[in-house]
């Protein structure tokens, strides 16, 4: 059902009324851009509201998601100055001509990406590059995401990068997938999609679509089909340069007005997710402050958990002081402080300290015994900083600065929780805002059919060997046959003759 203009207006207003209630979840705020598209487009709004079917609670919270990543993630300052144009220059992934419903084609040439091989972040940021490019270049129409598998084996098959794809349509692009089309893929490959499936609602695996070079034309027309899909378009890939118009912003939106833009003086690692790991007996995370600044900081680091609710009880923490670098130089400290509607949950160290120019500290996050790790997903953590003058303030000055501080200065960094696993170098691998939680089982389930698909591939391969040793035995075996047979006919019928001469030439 086509949303009226009247609930267009109402998720407008909605979303305003919870930025006005609530504020923005990312430091200074909702990208101006972005602001500007829901005071401005009804068709992006109606884009969500036709994504969750008309449900406006659903779509003012993809709308609200949505924002939140692309702030965080820097959609609208993504271009071809920052990017990997190594990997956009190879031709792994590039948008060409049209399907029948004349919506643009993104392609995803499968075989010239081997999993592992590329940086998976850079990767991602030249994903977003082209569902960015194509927004602009088509106006929020829907695109055709199509997978060349001409060609591909198991080394080509990246499943996280594969989720990544259909998260972005699911998550983040709302009503942008007109069609999966999946061209010759390997029967291989067969177990893998049945996961890929369980990856999109009912809906959208309707539109997935599988073609050969025969039943193509019935979803893109040969002339719009490349010569390898068995069209007539002899287009070799070569990257073009977008051709971008900077259009100006609404100069009456009063909501940019309220944005603060920082010039963040706090470097965190991770910078979205918070992995937590096995770490003997206890779940264990690990963050990483850095003052970038040539001031001396202040840091809070505040932990919540989402709920109704906004008053949040302080942890009480006195941080370790042993911890932080000597601040003899410093101009500008750094505090840390601990909130939480769950305080009993977290065991952070340090929680509040100050923190010199240029270095770092490591703040360990450990969930305490008792409770339960399916809900560490729903939980996050807020790092507050800002500029100090006293170098060596104690913990209880620190504590009572917080109190006073009017957030005019204050910088704010907002980390998600989920169940990770450690990487081979021993550090904690930190994801991204996307499809974190729960990751690791589903990996495992994608490995194990994976390796059983593989066992599958070796088996078949080795009992076609057989058979052809079988069949070679069996062309051999008939051979020897016939030439038995010839040779008993032929001496059959010598012998009659041989009788004959006796008869004849007996005295």
């Amino acid at each position: 059902m086509e949303p009226s203009s009247a609930h267009i207006q109402e998720l407008r207003s909605a979303f305003f009324k919870k930025l006005e209630t609530e504020g923005a979840p990312v430091e200074g705020g909702f990208h101006p851009v972005d602001l500007a598209r829901v005071k401005n487009s009804d068709d992006w709004l109606r884009r969500f509201l036709i994504h969750h079917e008309g449900n406006l609670n659903d779509a003012l919270q993809m709308m609200w998601d949505c924002l939140e990543w692309r702030k965080t993630f820097g959609t609208n300052d993504i271009s071809e100055s920052n990017i990997k144009m190594e990997y956009v220059n190879e031709g792994c992934l590039f948008t060409h001509n049209r399907d029948k419903d004349g919506k643009s084609i993104l392609v995803f040439k499968s075989k010239k990406h081997v999993k592992g091989q590329k940086d998976m972040d850079e990767l991602k940021r030249v994903v977003v590059y082209w569902f960015e490019r194509l927004e602009r270049m088509d106006k929020g129409n829907s695109i055709t995401l199509f997978f060349d598998m001409a060609d591909t084996g198991m080394s080509n098959m990246d499943m996280e990068f594969i989720k990544y794809l259909i998260g972005l349509f699911k998550v983040y692009y709302p009503n942008f997938l007109n069609y999966i089309v999946i061209f010759e893929m390997p029967w291989i490959l067969n177990a893998a999609f049945k996961i890929i499936k369980t990856w999109l609602p009912a809906k959208a695996v309707q539109k997935i679509k599988f073609v050969n070079k025969s039943t193509l034309k019935e979803f893109v027309d040969p002339d719009q089909a490349l010569k390898s899909w068995g069209g007539n378009d002899e287009y070799v890939f070569s990257f073009v340069p977008e051709q971008r118009l900077n259009l100006p912003l609404d100069k009456n939106d009063e909501t940019r007005k309220k944005v603060k833009n920082f010039n963040s003086s706090l470097s965190i690692l991770p910078t979205e997710v918070i992995n937590f790991v096995n770490d003997g007996s206890e779940l264990t995370g690990s963050v990483s402050l850095t003052n970038t600044s040539e001031k001396l900081i202040s840091y809070k680091k505040v932990g919540f958990r989402i709920s109704h609710s906004h008053l949040m009880s302080s942890f009480g923490m006195e941080p370790r002081l042993g911890d932080l670098a000597s601040s003899v130089r410093m101009k500008l400290r750094l505090g840390d402080w601990i909130k939480t509607t769950s305080p009993e949950k977290f065991r952070v160290r340090p929680s509040m300290g100050t923190l010199s120019p240029g270095v770092s500290i490591s703040i360990n996050v450990v969930l305490q015994p008792g409770y339960q790790v399916p809900g560490l997903s729903r939980d996050k953590f807020l790092i507050m900083n800002l500029p100090v003058d006293t170098p060596d303030m104690s913990a209880a000055e620190l504590g009572e600065l917080w109190k006073q501080l009017s957030g005019k200065n204050v910088e704010q960094h907002r980390l998600k929780c989920s169940i990770g696993a450690s990487s081979t170098d021993g550090q904690i691998r930190n994801g991204t805002a996307f499809g974190s939680s729960g990751s690791t089982d589903v990996d495992r389930q994608i490995s194990k059919i994976l390796s059983q698909v593989t066992q599958l591939n070796e088996n078949h391969c080795s009992l076609h060997a057989d058979l052809k040793r079988s069949q070679k035995l069996q062309w051999l075996t008939i051979t020897l046959v016939v030439v038995f047979g010839f040779a008993i006919i032929y001496f059959l019928g010598q012998e009659p003759r041989s009788v004959e001469e006796q008869t004849c030439f007996q005295p």
